[in-house]
């Protein structure tokens, strides 16, 4: 557990003076009692039960200014809740490498399988966006609820030259914030490795942007699908950054035999190999996470696995409410034992 506003904690050192204020006021009635004939009659009077009873409710108090105080200082843990994703970009690869038959029957088609599966599990409320990409990238579906208009963006699938990663995440960015107003034909325009065009970069107003904390943004992902290397578009690295600074999660998905094959269309040939390390700095810089899939079955598993971590995730999560409420409920409970016991409020 931390806490979001540490430095508030030395509130708590009023707790230790309460309890040195409460023992001296103990030692100030004995003092007091002194006036009786004897101190043992007094002792006899008061069973140990009552002595137990007369600290009880103070205890109680301490405990709940304890967490109150604690409640201040924002506490946050790791829990898993249900996602709240609101939307969910699918980027998937449509270069031509996505022929390759490495995964059966080939590429394209397994991932495709494995995205409708994906889509059919998805609760109703969910929007989902598609984003095809190979030398350029575009929106081939909005955000939609509508199950049959993805599945039919998806058989539309045509399949193009080239792989620019970066301009997949920079459009899938450009969708699920319409308002920055990416200028999505200039990204496209980019070349190799090049870097993004400066309006990507500020908000709607024209105002400087203010990075989030990688991750933070809970309404929307991106699932980036892909089996080749960059050749042409935005740096992915940097488009990985431009999403961390907006707090959006990359989970990026690598597809094909490590070792790769030689793909023979249209009177060329290629080695086809799986870039894992950009893939998983992707991740890494998203605070996502990278999976591999070898086999058709293998994917079919790594979207029912972010099926599952979209429905139930575990997030740093704020639980003030939860301490507030536990502190209310010991004062609550200090108070009216006291009036119960000894007809007093402490």
């Amino acid at each position: 557990m931390s806490f979001l506003w540490p430095h508030l904690l030395w509130l708590l050192l009023v707790v230790p003076v309460l309890v040195v204020l409460y023992v001296w006021l103990l030692r100030r009635r004995k003092q007091a009692a002194l006036r009786y004939a004897s101190l043992s009659l007094v002792k006899e009077a008061m069973g140990t039960g009552q002595r137990v009873r007369r600290h009880l409710p103070p205890l109680l108090f301490l405990l709940a200014l304890a967490l109150m105080i604690a409640a201040i200082a924002r506490p946050a843990a790791m829990i898993t809740l249900p996602s709240q994703h609101d939307t969910v970009v699918l980027a998937m690869d449509v270069s031509r490498s996505m022929l390759a038959e490495d995964v059966k029957p080939n590429r394209i088609a397994a991932a495709q399988a494995a995205a409708r599966a994906f889509i059919a599990d998805q609760p109703p409320e969910t929007r989902i966006a598609i984003v095809a990409f190979a030398g350029s990238a575009s929106v081939v579906q909005a955000p939609t609820n509508n199950r049959e208009d993805l599945l039919a963006a998806i058989d539309r699938f045509q399949l193009q030259r080239a792989t620019a990663i970066g301009n997949a995440i920079v459009v899938s960015l450009a969708t699920i914030f319409p308002e920055a107003k990416i200028d999505i034909a200039a990204v496209n325009a980019t070349h190799r490795g090049g870097a993004i065009p400066l309006d990507a970069k500020a908000s709607a107003n024209g105002e400087a942007f203010k990075p989030v904390r990688p991750g933070s943004y809970g309404s929307a992902v991106i699932i980036l699908l892909t089996d080749g290397q960059v050749t042409t578009g935005v740096d992915p690295i940097e488009a990985a950054r431009m999403a961390a600074d907006r707090g959006v999660r990359v989970f990026s998905v690598g597809i094909g035999t490590k070792e790769g094959e030689v793909l023979h269309t249209e009177g060329w040939s290629m080695r086809v190999r799986l870039d894992e390390e950009s893939l998983k700095t992707i991740a890494d810089i998203t605070r996502g996470e990278y999976f591999y899939a070898g086999t058709a079955m293998d994917l079919k598993k790594v979207y029912e696995t972010l099926n599952a971590k979209l429905v139930l995730e575990t997030k740093q999560t704020e639980i003030t409410a939860l301490f507030a409420a536990v502190a209310a409920v010991l004062a609550v409970l200090a108070a009216g034992l006291s009036v119960l016991w000894f007809n007093r409020i402490l």
